[in-house]
């Protein structure tokens, strides 16, 4: 199975610090953001990967190189510089698909680059239980916060996600199925939102909720609030 890592987006409420280095690339406690991921994809067994990029995205190759140092393959798929822009969660993946899927395998992870996530375990063995499931997605949620504290989806008593009810945040983790992008065309520009109310109301995704360290590195407070702490 292999994994995304979503990396292409502008990163505007991080500014200035995203005018010379794509956010991904800022550090959080002596690495960039985005080798924490890649990191934690190799402790897991993921050998390819798979990198979007857009603003700034010759420094991605320049930073990262292949993945050899890391013990995977890194594959990029550099929307902004052939369609003109990023492409949003959904138009980013879906444009990625063959990548992803190039192993015969319809599953896999996707995490965005800019969430902090020290301890978050890509486990195999529920990957592949959810290959092997007639599920088009699983997500993770975590606690409402104080940034966010209207919520974005909820969890049924039977660990379907739902978009009413109390609601939790999406974390920015999920396994996805190649079928979950059904209709999203490569180098269309969406919202992942659009596929996910679709999925969920078909009864198609699953989700639970993570109570472990989480950040979403949106603005330079938040970052130096992360540097700040171990």
């Amino acid at each position: 199975m292999r994994a995304m890592i979503l990396a292409a987006g502008r990163g505007e409420r991080m500014r200035p610090l995203t005018d010379h280095t794509p956010k991904p690339l800022l550090k959080v406690r002596g690495k960039p953001l985005i080798e924490w991921h890649i990191e934690a994809f190799a402790r897991a067994g993921i050998r390819d990967i798979v990198v979007n990029t857009a603003w700034l995205h010759e420094q991605f190759e320049a930073t990262l190189g292949d993945g050899a140092r890391w013990g995977v393959q890194l594959h990029y798929s550099h929307e902004g510089a052939r369609y003109g822009r990023a492409l949003e969660t959904g138009g980013g993946i879906a444009t990625a698909l063959d990548l992803l899927c190039a192993d015969g395998d319809e599953a896999f992870w996707a995490v965005s680059a800019d969430i902090f996530i020290p301890d978050f375990v890509f486990d195999p063995a529920q990957a592949a239980a959810f290959a092997a499931s007639p599920l088009l997605a699983h997500l993770w949620f975590v606690p409402k916060q104080a940034r966010h504290p209207t919520g974005d989806f909820g969890i049924d008593p039977q660990g379907f996600a739902t978009i009413t009810g109390d609601l939790e945040v999406y974390s920015n983790i999920g396994l996805y199925k190649r079928a979950f992008f059904d209709g999203v065309k490569p180098g269309e520009h969406q919202r992942i939102r659009v596929s996910l109310d679709r999925a969920i109301q078909a009864r198609a995704v699953t989700a639970e909720l993570y109570t472990g360290p989480w950040a979403n590195v949106g603005s330079p407070d938040q970052l130096a609030e992360l540097n700040a702490t171990r």
